[in-house]
């Protein structure tokens, strides 16, 4: 796929971009590797830009150095219906609610009759019609600090930091869709940080938060560093009554792309 550095370091669209077209990183088919989903056959549509720098992001060209083709809302749509055994659709990024013409894309998968997941950080709400919000906000131990800064300088430490939790976002988002959300567990020091945020976030949302709507995934983009987090994530999961989440794709094929 040709690639272009029209979406820059912060997400922003340039001025030279198509209005109706999204950034895509990849598009492609495979199976879900997370989430209560888990499994099932689904074609992936991957954007490009965000607004958060997690240190361990596992889609690095889609943050750090984003790299993407403009593709319109037909091209996107003529390219998911050449699957033709796939009804589920996960939108995601990057952060693939930083687009308007998401909506559009969302809504005209909607007609077609897809199964629709989007992968979000929580930090953006949109109303668009979305069969399953697959929510992962983003703790303090993403943030990248001069020591873990993939590229050294940590110069996004303080916009991260100020910027990945969003109550009002994360509420909306519980409140339009069926909704997972999704944290990425390091070890046992995330948990205090995740207990509050759901008690904050059960204060403000319109709807029951239960516990199985939580899910814990251990953080980890290769089979090596899955190794190491996995079990301790698993435990915590059955500690707390919360569900745990592999990373099927990482077992699967480790971290190859397009997967």
């Amino acid at each position: 796929m040709p690639v272009s550095d029209s979406v820059d370091r912060e997400g922003v669209v340039a001025e030279d971009t198509p209005a109706d077209g999204l950034p895509i990183n990849e598009l492609f088919y495979s199976l879900q590797g997370e989430g209560t989903l888990a499994g099932v056959p689904s074609v992936f549509v991957r954007t490009s830009g965000c607004n958060l720098r997690c240190w361990f992001c596992d889609s690095y060209h889609t943050s750090w150095e984003p790299t993407h083709a403009w593709l319109d809302v037909e091209e996107i749509l003529a390219e998911v219906e050449s699957y033709e055994n796939a009804d589920h659709v996960v939108l995601t990024g990057g952060e693939p609610l930083l687009h308007e013409t998401s909506v559009d894309l969302l809504e005209a998968l909607d007609e077609r009759g897809y199964h629709t997941t989007v992968e979000t950080n929580g930090t953006i709400y949109r109303d668009a019609p979305i069969d399953l919000a697959s929510i992962s906000p983003k703790l303090e131990s993403s943030t990248p600090t001069p020591e873990r800064d993939p590229k050294g300088d940590g110069e996004w430490e303080d916009r991260h930091e100020r910027d990945r939790i969003d109550l009002e976002a994360l509420a909306r988002l519980v409140e339009d869709s069926d909704f997972q959300l999704k944290f990425v567990v390091t070890d046992e020091g995330d948990m205090p940080e995740i207990l509050a945020l759901l008690e904050d976030l059960r204060e403000v949302a319109a709807v029951p938060i239960r516990d199985d709507n939580v899910l814990l995934m251990p953080e980890g983009a290769t089979r090596d560093r899955l190794e190491e987090t996995r079990a301790d994530v698993a435990q915590l999961a059955m500690d707390h009554g919360f569900r745990y989440t592999p990373r099927l794709h990482v077992d699967l094929w480790n971290d190859a792309p397009e997967t």
